[in-house]
């Protein structure tokens, strides 16, 4: 069943907007830092990065210089890789901040988030509420940043929490300023949007338009379920400290370069190959000139 499939595209989230040093020490925080993770996770298997660049102290920035920085240190180590930014930044920022970084750096690809929502931090034992957050990304949003990053040939990563995130993005594709093929990320676990389910995530699948290409990762616990469903059903892979900070069994991570490892395991003896960052542009549909 697997080898119809192809090859899998392995990414690894660095850092996110919210993950810090005190949590795992291995997260990322200067361009320097960022380098040589996004090299130890090449070397792993990942064919692309997701990056969230930080500040010296490890705050989100929407900075545009120290993001070039962090993208640059990442591609002058490691020309190879995709590097996809985010566009979704870090919590408080506006929609000017958020996208000015994208089209300043213009990136093969770039994240691009689906409905407004609340994202927050709440301890999942307890549910106690640690940090509370409104996440906004309007209808208006959706179409501004997707017009503008496929006016610059940037490959927008649709990001869904549930299945009204691909609805909006599907409303709004009939505007035509999307490129086939669409590449969708499942994200699961965030508190505010959906959590892994196996039969979500089919209802998810079965919902995306004819040829997309769809991508999974998890919070938490959600991670290793989330991306062996997706291996399971054709589609990729996304691992990394922004997501989780822990492998099978219950110890830090290493780095996201160990949970790229075990994605790797994972999609071996799934019978699935993993993608060269050009072969992961071929699937995706990234327009290299």
């Amino acid at each position: 069943m697997s080898k119809k499939f192809g090859k899998v595209i392995i990414c690894a989230a660095l850092a996110g907007p919210a993950t810090m040093k005190t949590q795992n020490p291995a997260v990322p925080y200067t361009p320097r830092e960022f380098a040589e993770e996004a090299a130890r996770c090449y070397r792993a298997g990942a064919a692309m990065v997701h990056v969230h660049a930080r500040d010296d102290q490890g705050m989100p920035t929407h900075e545009i210089e120290r993001i070039r920085d962090t993208y640059n240190a990442i591609k002058d180590k490691t020309p190879e890789l995709i590097v996809n930014l985010s566009s979704a930044v870090g919590f408080g920022k506006t929609p000017e901040q958020r996208l000015a970084q994208i089209m300043a750096i213009r990136p093969e690809m770039a994240s691009l988030n689906t409905n407004t929502m609340n994202f927050s931090m709440i301890d999942r034992s307890t549910g106690r509420i640690i940090a509370d957050f409104v996440f906004e990304n309007t209808f208006t949003m959706l179409q501004d940043f997707g017009k503008a990053m496929e006016s610059e040939k940037i490959k927008p990563e649709i990001e869904c929490y549930d299945m009204g995130g691909i609805d909006n993005t599907l409303l709004m594709a009939k505007q035509g300023f999307f490129s086939e093929p669409l590449n969708f990320n499942f994200v699961f676990g965030v508190a505010g949007g959906q959590a892994f389910r196996p039969d979500a995530f089919i209802a998810m699948v079965n919902a995306l338009p004819p040829g997309s290409v769809f991508t999974a990762c998890g919070v938490g616990l959600d991670q290793y379920p989330s991306i062996t469903q997706s291996c399971l059903l054709g589609g990729h892979m996304r691992v990394g400290l922004e997501d989780n900070i822990r492998v099978p069994g219950g110890g830090l991570a290493k780095g996201s370069y160990e949970q790229v490892e075990w994605a790797l395991r994972i999609a071996e003896v799934l019978g699935r190959e993993p993608a060269t960052p050009d072969e992961a542009r071929a699937i995706m549909g990234i327009r290299t000139s």
